[in-house]
């Protein structure tokens, strides 16, 4: 009868570590639980009943308790197996949180989990390179911003210096005074923009507008400086174009960043073109040039901060290299799109859209 425990027992134990092992192969960690109560409960079960039946045959109730406690201890071995497989893959996303919280943004967790803690896995992964993201382009900005705040800043100290050693006077370098003070002044306003575009906190107050107005005011203001380069501006719009939903003064400074870019970057003989057309519901207005167009490096980081064509970012194009962002922060702000491609017959094109109205106001 002894030898007839060791047999139930060593079987039962066998049999519990193998499913244990079958279990951490689970999808799931749902699954895993469910398995582990089964397993917790059939294998005693199991040997209660086997055990009962010999009981039955030969009258031994202390073998029977010998079956009944090696079972449950298999049983028990079973649950620690996979209670610690289980807690280990928490602990290695716990450990990840606690490397990235300490300043670590390289910190990625362990993928290789039931399903449940993959994707939680996952969506950590995806999480800290947001973060590590973020802090580069936070980085890049503080750079850029510094070394673009700074070119002006020492112009002017310069010029100051030289008017106070005599070398210079104010009426010469009046003007060149203007101008750098009006770049500071520019470039803090783009940054002030930018932040309250990124803190969420633009407030727009939109309303019913025509485009044709809208087109007809920010290409007015730009024709002088057209003539001067020898660029022709044209104007081509659809008859009966529908009211749009929009913030006017937020779409204008969009067309004007959109205008001064490409006729910063057309050659003098070349021309462009305002276009507007309905698609939809929405209100398609581009810009379109006659320039070299957009290279692939461009066309992917053409509405990034600070970002230039020129790969020294220097001021010779001019602009502080944030209109186009700010100029995406508006559109996406009033529910539009806003993209930049190459024209078939050459050029670049900038486009985006607005959604037509619906005969109501609100503030965003």
């Amino acid at each position: 009868m002894i030898q007839f425990a060791l047999i139930v027992s060593l079987s039962t134990l066998v049999a519990g570590i193998a499913l244990a092992l079958a279990l951490r192969l689970a999808p799931t960690v749902r699954l895993q639980l469910a398995g582990l109560a089964l397993l917790a409960v059939g294998l005693p079960l199991a040997a209660v009943i086997l055990g009962g039946l010999v009981m039955f045959h030969m009258n031994d109730d202390v073998k029977i308790l010998a079956v009944a406690a090696a079972s449950a201890s298999t049983a028990l071995v079973a649950a620690l197996l996979v209670g610690s497989r289980i807690a280990g893959r928490i602990r290695g996303l716990e450990a990840a949180a606690e490397e990235l919280s300490s300043g670590d943004l390289e910190a990625r967790a362990p993928t290789d989990a039931p399903r449940e803690l993959a994707h939680l896995a996952a969506a950590f992964n995806a999480m800290a390179a947001n973060l590590e993201e973020l802090f580069d382009a936070r980085r890049q900005l503080v750079a850029w911003a510094s070394h673009d705040l700074r070119t002006p800043v020492a112009s002017i100290q310069a010029m100051l210096e030289a008017m106070q050693d005599g070398l210079a006077t104010p009426e010469e370098y009046l003007p060149a005074l203007r101008e750098q003070t009006r770049t500071l002044a520019t470039l803090i306003d783009d940054l002030f923009e930018l932040a309250r575009i990124d803190a969420g906190a633009l407030t727009l107050e939109l309303q019913e507008a025509q485009v044709p107005a809208l087109v007809s005011s920010c290409v007015s203001g730009l024709e002088a400086e057209a003539r001067a380069r020898q660029i022709r501006l044209e104007t081509h719009l659809e008859d009966s174009l529908p009211d749009v939903f929009c913030a006017p003064e937020q779409v204008q400074r969009v067309l004007f960043n959109l205008l001064t870019n490409a006729l910063r970057h057309t050659p003098s003989d070349g021309s462009v073109v305002v276009r507007a057309r309905r698609r939809a519901s929405e209100l398609e207005v581009s810009v379109e040039d006659t320039g070299v167009g957009l290279t692939g490096e461009a066309q992917q980081r053409i509405f990034e901060r600070f970002w230039r064509r020129d790969a020294s970012r220097t001021r010779s194009s001019g602009g502080t290299g944030l209109g186009l962002a700010i100029a995406q922060g508006f559109v996406e702000a009033q529910g539009g799109r806003i993209w930049a491609e190459n024209r078939p017959q050459g050029g670049a094109r900038f486009a985006f859209t607005l959604p037509i109205a619906e005969r109501r106001a609100a503030v965003v």
